[in-house]
Parts: structure tokens; C-alpha cells; sequence
């Protein structure tokens, strides 16, 4: 056993964290001789629940059982649907009606339904688990399933990620816990639940209609979806499992034909909202996709990122079009979070990691200029913290913004009517390459960033972050909600809080005890499927940490170790998966 310390320094605390190799040889000895079966079986959990998810769960799930058949809970997964035959008839494949179904017939099979037919690999482990007996191995506390018989239960307000008011005023929908809370845009009534699979939501928009509602989300590190809702039924009308992390940033195109969202994958997403067809699928962001927003007309779509930038993508022909923000390297400060469009011209509105909601044009009036930032219209006045939701309301008339920092929040609400057009005299400026600007120019082109900037009202919540910020349709109420699970209506212009309210049901701590056992934690095992070791016969002759030292100045920050061993016969390896890092004091 060899053990490598290395420093860490955070704030003005200093730790060692101590990254220990073992050899190995006896835990290889022990792999050697369990037996081979135990690691053949097949695992529903881990092997055939995947498959369901990504394929299955979005049109046989509590909310949307097509043909009656549920197959988000295992019980119904086996016992079958309308068809009132046997889905699943452990140890006999040949017997249960869900392989029947999934077998394709010249190319074709029933499900499922309007795709391609899972691949023969795919058919095959799942014969194969019917087959050893159809056993469900999920760990007891992921079982736990929600549903409209079934609702969550809230000891305390969840976090508030969005909100929306719907375009006739009447109602709010407010992201909860595996559900979105529509009530009454006053507050004064919980309307409706609408309970699906996606256990975090992201973001909730109604579509410019009002008649549906879009909803993004996942099971975080699982499964991200799309789900779309009749408003006015309160029914599941689609649901689109993407990816496998939690999606975020939904956004409607003008004509409601479409819908976008960005990922965890890098990329930027939109897809039928008829029938969950994908339309457009960019990957030139290099980390997650936190918002969206459609061109006025529906031909771009806007995404911003962590990776700093806001990219305009071209949607008939999924091409990428230009870096709307500069991207010189330290320009912007920190990821940008939210994106929102005027209602009338192709501006938008960003916030992010640097406090500071920012008006960029949409389209580029001079060419790109290397280092420049030229479609930036207006710097608005800083904010404290992070910037993580924006807002225009519907007259085109006002900008809000919230941010977070430390545990409390703040609400901007800033004026928009301001000139957005560009003079020639600071066009041409604009059109110069930054170093050959004279300092006057610049100063000329700065000033008129921050020109005619006037904040109209400011609320302080100092015992909640704010993560969310919407308009009601008449322009007149501003609405803000975040880490304390209570929608703040205030009025637009003076900053007054007309009314707070919680729209999630409360219920004493107690009887929450007694509504249920609360369900063991569910321990996610992410590690290799086989035991990595030292080659057969080797020791280890040195030990290397990359990076030596580590600075982490905040609690979000975090970094990635590198251990490599220098073996006795000169051979290095990656020995990253066989090190244990611990710390020997605890980290402040």
C-alpha cells in the first residue's frame, strides 16, 4: 500500500487528502473465485429498466397508460394491459405477451409504437431476464412511485425552479416534486397536479395558445423528459424520454408547432409537439444547456450555456450560425442560466454567473470582429449573486430579473424603453477591431451600453434565494419564487408585494410519518462492472497525483484527480480507478 498526500486549500482552510493504491492482489484472488453465474444474471434494474425508460415509459406510465398498460411499476409491468394477457410469464419468454410485442414482424413491431423496433441485442436480454425468472432486483428506495391516487406529500414548501402565468392571466403553473402545481394566477386556489415521471422539474411554459403546457425535467443522472399537458383536460398528451440527465430551458416556437430544450449532453434539442418527432439537434456548446428561446418568426433558436456563450442556431437546417456574445477567452465571467425574447423584436435578455442581465440584438448589424461583443445593446445595472431567471412582459415594456447569492434573493425590474437601435457614428465603431480602437471611441461605445439604464422597482428577500421570475400577461404583476417554495406576487411598478403564497399542500411532519415508511436511500453504483487490478505479478514502484495542489474558492467549485502508478518494470498505468482519496481533516 502506497499513499500520496496532497494539499488542498479552500478559503483559508488547509487539508491534506491522502490518495491510498492497493495492490490488489488478494481482492483479484477473491474476483478469481466467486462464481462466474452470480455476475451473469441479468438485472432488471440495471439492465432491462433502462430499456423500458428510454423506450416504453412515455406512453405506458400513470399519467399517459396507453392500452392500459402501466410499466413505470413493476407489478403492472408484468400483469399486462387491455389486452388482459400476461405481459411477462416468468421463465417463459415464449409466453408472455410483452416479447410477442416487441418482436418484429418484416421490420415492424407493435411497440413500440411509431419507432423502430428495439434492436435484437436489446430483445434478447430482455427474453433472457424472463427467462432466469423475471426477477426485480430495484433497490428498495427507488421504488417509490407518485401518481394522482398517490400524490407527494410535502412537510415543507419544495424549490420553486419556474413559473408561468398562462396567456389569458386565469393560471400560474409553479414546478414542484415530480409534479407541476397549476393554481390560480391569485393564489387563491391549488386548480390542479399534474403528476408525472420526472421526479426534478426544470422549467414550465404554457404555449402561446394557452391550451397546453410544456414541462422539462428527469430523473437526475437517469433520465431527462419532455412531458406536454392539455391544460384543460389536466391529461399527459406527450412525454419524451431524452438523454440520461435531467433537461432543461423549454421554450415554444411562435406557431406552437415546436417546442426546444437544452441538456446535460451539450447539446440543444427541439421536437415535434405533436408527436415528439426530433426537429433539430445542435452539439456546438462545450457544457450544459440551461435555456432556449425561438427567433419572433421561429426560423433560430437562441441557447445559453455554462460554457459562457448564447449561440444562435438555424432550425430548418440545424446549422449553427454565430456565437451571439463574445467569446474572448474571459469576456464573460461564469455560465449564462436564463434567456428570454422581446414579444415583438428578435432582442433577447440573458443572465448569469456574472450578476449582470444583459440585451443582446439577435442578428449581427456588422461583421465579427475578433474579441468584440458588437450585439450587445444594454449592460443593466449589476445584481447580487447569481442571475438565474429573466423576464420581459408582454408589452415590451419592462425587464425583471432575480438572482441568489448566500441564502437570499433579489428582484430587479428594469425599464426597456430605451432606443435599441445602433447610430452609424457607433456602428462604425463597432465595426473596428477593439485593439484599433482609440480609448475615446471605446469610452463613446461603453457609455452607450449603460445609457438610459432605469430600474423601476427592487425587492430584497433576505431569507430565500430567488430562482424564477414571469410577467402576468397584462403586464402589471411581476412574479418571483425560489428556495423557500413561496410564489411572490409583486406589483410591477412600485415594487409592492401584493400577496405570498405556497401552492404546495402542506402537511404536518407527523402525519407525513405515519402517510408512509419513509423509503431507504438509494445508493447509485456507478463504479466499473469488473474489478480493475495491477497486471498479474506487478507492484507498484511510484505514485503521481495530477494536478499536485488544489485551490477550490467556493462551494461549488470542485476538481478532478489523475493517479498514475509507475510499476517495478517501468510500465506506467492509470491507476485512478484502483486509488482512495480521504481526507485527513475536514474541509471548511
Amino acid at each position: 500500500m502506497l499513499m500520496y498526500s496532497l494539499s488542498i486549500k479552500r478559503l483559508l482552510a488547509t487539508s491534506c487528502l491522502s490518495v491510498v493504491l492497493v495492490a490488489a492482489s488478494q481482492v483479484a484472488a477473491k474476483d478469481e473465485a466467486a462464481p462466474a453465474e452470480a455476475n451473469d444474471k441479468i438485472s432488471f434494474y440495471k439492465q432491462i429498466r433502462p430499456i423500458f425508460q428510454a423506450q416504453c415509459h412515455g406512453c405506458h406510465q400513470p399519467a399517459r397508460a396507453n392500452g392500459e398498460y402501466v410499466m413505470t411499476e413493476f407489478a403492472k409491468l408484468v400483469a399486462g394491459g387491455e389486452s388482459e394477457t400476461a405481459a411477462v410469464v416468468p421463465k417463459k419468454p415464449g409466453e408472455s405477451h410483452l416479447i410477442e410485442m416487441i418482436t418484429p414482424t418484416d421490420g415492424e413491431a407493435e411497440m413500440p409504437k411509431g419507432k423502430k423496433p428495439l434492436s435484437q441485442v436489446e430483445i434478447d436480454l430482455i427474453k433472457q431476464w424472463i427467462a432466469e425468472g423475471a426477477v426485480d432486483d430495484t433497490p428498495a428506495g427507488a421504488k417509490r412511485t407518485f401518481d394522482a391516487e398517490h400524490p407527494p406529500i410535502y412537510s415543507r414548501p419544495p424549490v420553486i425552479t419556474s413559473i408561468d402565468f398562462s396567456p389569458d392571466g386565469q393560471l400560474l403553473a409553479v414546478a414542484g416534486f415530480h409534479e407541476v402545481l397549476l393554481a390560480k394566477a391569485d393564489g387563491s386556489e391549488l386548480v390542479a397536479r399534474l403528476i408525472g415521471v420526472s421526479e426534478r422539474i426544470e422549467s414550465v411554459s404554457f404555449s402561446p395558445d394557452g391550451k397546453r403546457l410544456l414541462v422539462t425535467g428527469g430523473l437526475p443522472g437517469r433520465m431527462g423528459e419532455v412531458q406536454i399537458w392539455d391544460v384543460a383536460t389536466k391529461k399527459l398528451t406527450l412525454s419524451v424520454p431524452v438523454t440520461y440527465d435531467t433537461v432543461y430551458g423549454g421554450d415554444w416556437s411562435p406557431d406552437g408547432k415546436f417546442v426546444s430544450f437544452g441538456c446535460s449532453d451539450k447539446t440543444v434539442r427541439a421536437i415535434n409537439s405533436e408527436t415528439g418527432e426530433q426537429v433539430l439537434y445542435q452539439g456546438a456548446h462545450n457544457d450544459w444547456i440551461r435555456d432556449t428561446a425561438f427567433s419572433h418568426d421561429g426560423s433560430h433558436l437562441v441557447s445559453v450555456g455554462r460554457d459562457m456563450t448564447v449561440k444562435l442556431t438555424e432550425v430548418a437546417t440545424n446549422r449553427f450560425i454565430d456565437n451571439i456574445t463574445s467569446i474572448t477567452p474571459k469576456a464573460l465571467k461564469g455560465g449564462v442560466n436564463s434567456v428570454v425574447r422581446h414579444p415583438d423584436r428578435d432582442e433577447i435578455v440573458v443572465g448569469g454567473a456574472d450578476g449582470v442581465p444583459k440585451v443582446y440584438r439577435m442578428f449581427r448589424i456588422t461583421a465579427r470582429k475578433i474579441g468584440d461583443d458588437s450585439n450587445l445593446i444594454r449592460n443593466l445595472n449589476p445584481m447580487k449573486g447569481r442571475v438565474f431567471g429573466v423576464a420581459v412582459s408582454k408589452d415590451g415594456k419592462r425587464i425583471a430579473a432575480v438572482s441568489s447569492l448566500n441564502g437570499q434573493g433579489e428582484l430587479a425590474v428594469y425599464s426597456y424603453e430605451f432606443d435599441t437601435n445602433l447610430p452609424d457614428d457607433l456602428k462604425k465603431i463597432a465595426e473596428t477591431r477593439i485593439r484599433q480602437r482609440k480609448p475615446a471611441d471605446q469610452k463613446k461605445l461603453d457609455d452607450y451600453r449603460t445609457k438610459d439604464i432605469k430600474r423601476i422597482a427592487q425587492v430584497d428577500v433576505h431569507d430565500a434565494p430567488l430562482y424564477t421570475v414571469a410577467f402576468s400577461p397584462d403586464s402589471k404583476v411581476v412574479a418571483a419564487a425560489g428556495g423557500d417554495g413561496k410564489v411572490r406576487l409583486i406589483e410591477t411598478e412600485t415594487g409592492k408585494t401584493i400577496k405570498e403564497f405556497s401552492p404546495a399542500p402542506i402537511t404536518p411532519a407527523e402525519q407525513v410519518a405515519e402517510a408512509f415508511k419513509p423509503a431507504p436511500s438509494v445508493s447509485i453504483d456507478d463504479t466499473a462492472t469488473y474489478a480493475e487490478k495491477l497486471p498479474a505479478g506487478q507492484t507498484v514502484a511510484e505514485v503521481a497525483v495530477e494536478p499536485a495542489a488544489i485551490e477550490l474558492n467556493s462551494r461549488f467549485a470542485y476538481a478532478q484527480l489523475l493517479v498514475t502508478a509507475k510499476l517495478a518494470n517501468g510500465d506506467v498505468i492509470d491507476a485512478t480507478r484502483m486509488a482512495k482519496a480521504t481526507l485527513s481533516a475536514p474541509v471548511v
